[in-house]
């Protein structure tokens, strides 16, 4: 099965380093035409990066958590390409604390920019979807909004409200042939959660919750949502899709790898 995103405009937020980098390089492989959203980027010139054999990737500053930010970053990928296919809601932030120790603040910040990102950046992508009669949204959720932690209240419940946001959107965008799906990572390191630095007594533990032994890559998720994106998943919106590596699948999963 040749999944064809030649051409195809993309949109992914929170796309300057880690996950959504490597997101937004994928779907640049596959020929799509990429736009990164973040509130910085690295140095560099993404020209040369091009001129290097890189697969071009455009650019554009934003703040999903502000609205004006929002509706000016769209703006500027309709004036670039004259449409929007696909949007990548990729962005997030981690919020630890136990409920009594969480101040107000740090709770709304972790749903202004977990929630309030996946709903301004859908809204504005929505009428230029209704418009083509198309469209793909495509939601980062996690494996905390199936099973929490404790400690992780702010995080787990603002990607269960991702997931539910999700839900409703799809519902009311599928007259016009737009799908919208949410994925739920496992775990994937990153410099924000420090699995691979961590003990190995300590990585053991975790990796003994997965029926595939081994850390989730980038990779594993950019496949999963160069899919959803494709016309192969046109009949498949409303859901949430778990790209665990089978965490908890079953009680003690480690007991299959004999350990």
């Amino acid at each position: 099965m040749e999944l064809d995103l030649r051409n195809k405009v993309v949109m992914v937020t929170g796309a300057a380093r880690g996950i959504g980098a490597v997101i937004a390089h994928r779907f640049a492989q596959e020929g799509a035409r990429v736009v990164a959203l973040d509130l910085a980027f690295p140095e560099g010139d993404p020209a040369e990066a091009e001129a290097a054999g890189e697969p071009a990737i455009g650019r554009v500053t934003c703040d999903v958590a502000d609205p004006a930010s929002v509706e000016a970053a769209v703006a500027e990928v309709v004036r670039r390409h004259g449409t929007i296919d696909v949007l990548i809601n990729n962005a997030g932030i981690n919020v630890e604390g136990t409920v009594a120790d969480l101040d107000w603040q740090r709770w709304r910040t972790c749903f202004d920019v977990n929630v309030g990102g996946v709903f301004l950046m859908s809204r504005a992508v929505a009428p230029v979807m209704q418009e083509a009669g198309r469209g793909r949204i495509i939601n980062a959720a996690s494996f905390a909004a199936i099973i929490p932690s404790v400690g992780s209240a702010a995080y787990a419940a603002s990607k269960a409200a991702v997931v539910q946001l999700t839900r409703v959107l799809a519902s009311e965008l599928g007259p016009w042939d737009i799908t919208v799906n949410a994925y739920a990572p496992g775990m994937v390191p990153t410099a924000m959660n420090g699995f691979a630095d961590m003990p190995q007594e300590a990585q053991d533990r975790l990796l003994d919750t997965l029926s595939l032994r081994r850390w989730e890559s980038p990779d594993d998720v950019a496949d999963l949502l160069v899919f959803l994106a494709s016309d192969a998943a046109s009949y498949i919106t409303g859901t949430l899709v778990d790209v665990s590596g089978g965490k908890l699948a079953t009680q003690i999963p480690s007991r299959a790898h004999g350990r």
